[in-house]
């Protein structure tokens, strides 16, 4: 969906990855303050649903689904025709409103400070917490040669 986006461009995609891994209170209180200068919105949809996970199986090079995952979705415009999407894992439907404004709002105005400076902190975070998870994934390592 967020390919289709007339917002979209060089980095959409990357700042959709960071909004939807991003802290749940941090990114709520962020859209928040955005709000507060949007003006109106529409909300074309707000759901939760199933989606498949596709996967690759490495060994015969072959695309299969590894189960579905519940989603909350969120899609709003503005009356320029702007689109701000949000989707995230679980039933936080408040969640995926907020990455939703974020995003319109740096649809409809581009990125201001505030939200450059979120997006960088959240960026930090995260490659934080996957480093500390790559390392107790490296912990569990076996080394099959010594079987």
């Amino acid at each position: 969906m967020f390919n289709e986006t007339p917002s979209g461009g060089p980095g959409h995609g990357e700042m959709l990855d960071i909004l939807a891994r991003a802290r749940p209170d941090r990114l709520k209180q962020h859209a928040e303050a955005l709000l507060n200068d949007m003006g109106e919105i529409t909300v074309v949809a707000n759901r939760t649903g199933l989606v498949m996970v596709p996967m690759r199986d490495t060994v015969q090079n072959v695309d299969f689904h590894l189960g579905e995952v519940l989603v909350s979705e969120a899609q709003i415009t503005d009356p320029a025709g702007q689109v701000g999407y949000g989707m995230v894992t679980g039933r936080d439907l408040e969640r995926a409103m907020a990455m939703a404004v974020i995003d319109l709002s740096v649809a409809a105005r581009g990125r201001d400070d505030a939200t450059a400076r979120f997006l960088a902190e959240e960026k930090t975070h995260l490659d934080h917490v996957d480093a500390e998870r790559m390392r107790q994934v490296e912990a569990t390592r076996v080394e099959m040669e010594t079987f």
